[in-house]
């Protein structure tokens, strides 16, 4: 480890370790994301089929169980609805908005830190080579450009953390893009299937609609 360390700070200076910090981090919420964020795993199939088939008030029991079974974003939004049926239908929405601001926080959690990291890791780039440019003239200024190994090093340096830095910020931007995308296309699933969970509840008999 130490061997490793060395060897990035040698390449890159210490801009070259906050890049390596960043990309792992990218990594561990892209992966995190592609579990998270799947369809079928937010939007519970035997959920959707228990509010396509809610059909009377009686059916408002195995709707909790199914949804007590598969906890969630979606089954604690629906959740809210099925505990509540006695309140009015305008109501019943603001009770289904709140939750849903709430629970919508868990899909988009960690996908605003893939936005900062494609936006600091070329900064961060350009800044280590900036550093790498600044000590490579200091070599010219002091020894003239005979010292031409010390000097190569240096640009190296100067020209790796930009790499570095794109080579991290264009594919974070690009996972950044398809998770937003995906958890708003959620979301909007989502509030498809409440509406229609409130306009079952709204059905029943004895319903008050104001």
């Amino acid at each position: 480890m130490e061997e490793i360390w060395t060897t990035l700070q040698q390449q890159g200076g210490i801009v070259m370790i906050f890049l390596i910090l960043t990309s792992i981090i990218a990594v561990a919420i892209i992966i995190e994301k592609f579990f998270t964020l799947r369809r079928k795993k937010v939007i519970v199939p035997e959920i959707v089929s228990v509010i396509d088939n809610l059909k009377s008030s009686g059916d408002i029991d195995l709707a909790l169980s199914i949804c007590q079974k598969n906890q969630g974003v979606f089954s604690n939004i629906a959740m809210i609805g099925l505990k509540n049926i006695d309140l009015p239908r305008k109501e019943l929405r603001e009770l289904f908005e709140d939750q849903g601001r709430q629970e919508v926080r868990s899909l988009e959690r960690g996908i605003s830190v893939l936005e900062t990291i494609a936006a600091i890791s070329p900064l961060l780039g350009l800044l280590g080579t900036v550093i790498g440019m600044y000590k490579a003239f200091g070599v010219i200024s002091a020894a003239g450009i005979q010292q031409s190994q010390e000097l190569a090093g240096y640009i190296s340096y100067a020209l790796i953390t930009t790499v570095v830095g794109l080579a991290i910020g264009i594919p974070t931007l690009v996972f950044y893009n398809y998770f937003t995308n995906k958890a708003e296309n959620l979301i909007l699933d989502i509030e498809k299937y409440s509406n229609d969970l409130v306009m079952k509840i709204s059905s029943f008999a004895g319903k008050r609609l104001d």
